[in-house]
């Protein structure tokens, strides 16, 4: 069992691999200009996509989205480039967010299985997604943002535009077990 990280040069992205091996989740971080042949041939359970500052320093990560057949998770922008690459819309947001905020979940869904109504994590971004791409639903939000969590319809593939792997996320390994498992049984 290996899950993929997709490093954007964020300034999280090692937390995300530290976080998953405290877990006992095996991992890999590479690059987002890494090819897609060298990620197929890791032949990864799942892929996470990492944040970073810029959605025009993105690399390969659209393609890794189109032509990858497993459970992917996008983080910050990660979840920003999945709402692109299937139609949605992001903007600079009206208020930048930088502090622990409460998610509302709408659906667990997964992803969140087991973590209840509300959630306290860690925003970190000043862009976000205002357009839902047609074949997404939300699985949560919050007063600072409408699409704080969404989820592919029929496809295993997942946003949240908070950050799961700094302690300000509380619960945030739940998150990262709980995509685990959804990597585990699409296997």
């Amino acid at each position: 069992m290996s899950i993929v990280i997709i490093n954007n040069f964020g300034q999280y992205n090692h937390r995300i691999s530290r976080t998953l091996t405290y877990l006992d989740i095996e991992n890999k971080l590479m690059p987002n200009t890494t090819s897609l042949e060298e990620i197929e041939n890791l032949n990864p359970d799942g892929v996470i996509l990492g944040g970073g500052p810029s959605i025009d320093n993105i690399g390969n990560c659209k393609e890794f989205i189109r032509n990858l057949d497993v459970p992917i998770l996008g983080i910050c922008l990660g979840h920003q480039i999945i709402a692109e690459t299937f139609g949605g819309e992001t903007k600079s947001a009206e208020v930048e967010s930088y502090a622990q905020i409460e998610l509302n979940i709408l659906k667990e869904d997964g992803l969140f299985k087991g973590i209840g109504d509300t959630l306290k994590v860690w925003a970190s971004h000043k862009d976000e997604v205002v357009k839902l791409p047609e074949e997404f639903e939300i699985l949560a939000n919050s007063e600072e943002c409408d699409v704080e969590s969404m989820k592919h319809n029929e496809k295993p593939i997942y946003g949240i535009q908070f950050h799961p792997e700094v302690q300000h996320t509380p619960r945030g390994g739940e998150i990262f077990e709980n995509f685990n498992a959804i990597c585990e049984s699409w296997k």
